[in-house]
Formats: C-alpha cells, sequence, structure tokens
C-alpha cells in the first residue's frame, strides 16, 4: 500500500492539521510516512497545502510531481491540482466557493459540504475533521483509534476538551460525503 495525498486550499482551512493528523496517524499503524507542508507568508487567507505519503514500504522521496488523492478546498487549489492526479485517482472537495467544479472523467470525484456541516454544527473548527472524516469514508487507510490518538497528539493539551467535538466531526465526514457523477 501506497498512498500519496496533496491537500490543498487557504490558511486556516486546517489543512496543514489535517495532513499532520493522517502523518500521525499513518505512524501509529507502523506505516512509513511523509509530510511535507508548503505554506505562503500570510497566516490566514494565503495558499496552504500539504503532501502526505503514507506507505508499507520505504518512501524514497517527498517530492511528488503526480498524487493518488487530491482534497482540495478551494478554486485555487482546484485549477492547480486536479491536472496532477493520476488517472484513477481519487478527488475530494468542499464545494465551498467551487466555481468550476472537477472536469476529468478518469478520476474519482467525491464532494463533502464541509463549511456547511461546520457552520450547522456552530463550529468552523470543525471544518478540517469533517473533510478527514469524508477522506477516511472513501479509502479507510488508517482507524479511526488511531486518528483519535493522532488528533490528541496534534493538540495542544489545553484543546483536549475539543476532542469529542472533533470526532463527531470526522463521523459527519463519514456520513455525508458523495460521489460525483463528471458530466460533459
Amino acid at each position: 500500500m501506497n498512498e500519496e495525498i496533496i491537500i490543498a486550499g487557504f490558511g486556516g482551512q486546517g489543512v496543514l492539521s489535517m495532513g499532520k493528523i493522517l502523518a500521525y496517524s499513518g505512524v501509529m499503524q507502523d506505516m512509513e510516512v511523509s509530510w511535507m507542508p508548503s505554506y505562503g507568508p500570510e497566516m490566514r487567507g494565503g495558499t496552504a497545502n500539504v503532501t502526505v505519503i503514507l506507505s508499507d514500504s520505504r518512501i524514497s522521496s517527498p517530492i511528488l510531481k503526480m498524487y493518488d488523492t487530491a482534497i482540495i478546498l478551494n478554486q485555487q487549489s482546484m485549477d492547480k491540482f486536479e491536472k496532477y492526479l493520476k488517472p484513477g485517482g481519487l478527488l475530494l472537495y468542499d464545494g465551498n466557493g467551487i466555481t468550476r467544479h472537477p472536469e476529468r472523467k478518469d478520476i474519482n470525484v467525491f464532494r463533502v459540504d464541509a463549511a456547511e456541516e461546520a457552520s450547522k454544527m456552530q463550529s468552523s473548527k470543525t471544518f478540517n475533521m469533517i473533510v478527514l472524516g469524508a477522506y477516511l469514508k472513501i479509502r479507510p487507510i488508517v482507524s479511526m483509534e488511531n486518528v483519535m490518538n493522532g488528533l490528541k497528539k496534534s493538540l495542544p493539551e489545553r484543546h483536549h476538551h475539543m476532542l469529542p467535538l472533533n470526532k463527531a466531526a470526522i463521523e459527519r465526514g463519514l456520513e455525508i460525503v458523495q460521489e460525483v457523477q463528471v458530466v460533459g
């Protein structure tokens, strides 16, 4: 098993922390892991992406040109990364703010309306966990137990009271993700 993932969006959407939680989860399952963030100098609103590789065997390089999975959280990321998905790959996106939906027919496309759902949960901070839950529904490569352990490890202890809310957000993402048929 080798899963090469790009998670991309704006700063402030939890892109890097989602990648870190996936990476910690992989480590806890004795996988080989690479986590490589990339972000602009802005704290919020700038572009941010992270490459995560989870593998059963050694990872030769964290630098990727093509991905198995793209988790896309804004239009700029859709425009930039859709073309770098391997044929047969997975594109998961949040529909909020997307004006040009995925166009490729040689990939599997899923949508999760995580921003809308986070608003319903009255906690914008759960956005990335809803997206993570949607991803894990499609590709359950790490267990929920390890995701929660990864979340606990990546959250400062003063935020551990939010673990139940984050778990609920992950579970909600599992429920609301939908496959999209690309037409055209």
